[in-house]
């Protein structure tokens, strides 16, 4: 049933199924929020390795107003992260069910407010082009914060780098040819099949969020990031509930 799939995909009882399922999902909402994000401010907010290297090239060129913008984005994504962990922490020391999406319904609320108010804000060009990237930035430190601690360290889903080097890692497995070599021998090399799966059906999600996010922005606007808010929250829904059913049920027992 719904609710026990939505419970194993974002409660505390984690599985490596559960973990890749989810981080598909992820990778679809920050390819889409990253696409469009780049159509409403021109700058893609997902991943701090082009923004870093902006501000050394701003540093070098002497740009100070690019240099502090660069370094605003770069902190944002940092304290996004470590909120993330903050709310992680502070749920599961609560032993909280929801504590792995506390996160997630922090960046819904988020989108959501950009989707709704979006349109207004861009009437102030000088104030919402920075405020946008912002925002964005932050709201991909608490995504990739949260799915990092929730699978070990295992998967990220707002920036595809490290995915197509582990997919280009096995690849190379996969077409090595080991001559006379046979899969029980020890020197052999054989591609984890199960890895190259994940890896390609992240990165798969990402592209098709990412070409989501930029025709919905085309077509709509602003509010297309509402869609995404609806799916964050689908995700979290079933484990905040059974924090609320529990609660009422504590107190209902005098506890």
């Amino acid at each position: 049933m719904p609710a026990r799939y939505f419970r194993s995909l974002t409660g505390t009882s984690r599985s490596a199924s559960a973990n890749r399922q989810l981080g598909v999902s992820l990778a679809f909402v920050a390819g889409a929020a990253n696409a469009g994000g780049y159509l409403a401010v021109g700058q893609y907010t997902s991943h701090m390795s082009g923004i870093v290297s902006e501000i050394a090239d701003q540093t070098a060129l002497g740009d100070a107003r690019l240099v502090l913008a660069g370094i605003g984005s770069l902190v944002s994504f940092l304290v996004g992260a470590g909120c993330s962990a903050v709310l992680v922490n502070w749920g599961r020391r609560r032993s909280l069910q929801s504590q792995y999406v506390l996160p997630l319904l922090v960046e819904a609320a988020l989108l959501l407010l950009f989707g709704l108010l979006g349109s207004h804000l861009a009437l102030w060009e000088a104030f919402f082009v920075p405020v946008t990237v912002i925002l964005l930035c932050f709201m991909m430190g608490l995504q990739n914060a949260m799915i990092a601690k929730l699978s070990g360290a295992e998967i990220r889903t707002t920036h595809m780098t490290g995915i197509v080097t582990d997919l280009g890692i096995e690849l190379g497995k996969l077409f090595y040819w080991n001559g006379s070599a046979v899969d029980s021998d020890t020197h052999a090399v054989i591609a984890n099949r199960a890895k190259l799966r994940t890896h390609g059906t992240m990165l798969a999600s990402f592209f098709v969020g990412g070409l989501t996010g930029a025709v919905g922005f085309r077509s709509v606007g602003y509010v297309s990031t509402v869609p995404l808010a609806a799916v964050l929250v689908t995700l979290a829904v079933v484990p905040v509930a059974d924090d609320v059913l529990a609660y009422f049920w504590r107190r209902e027992r005098g506890q």
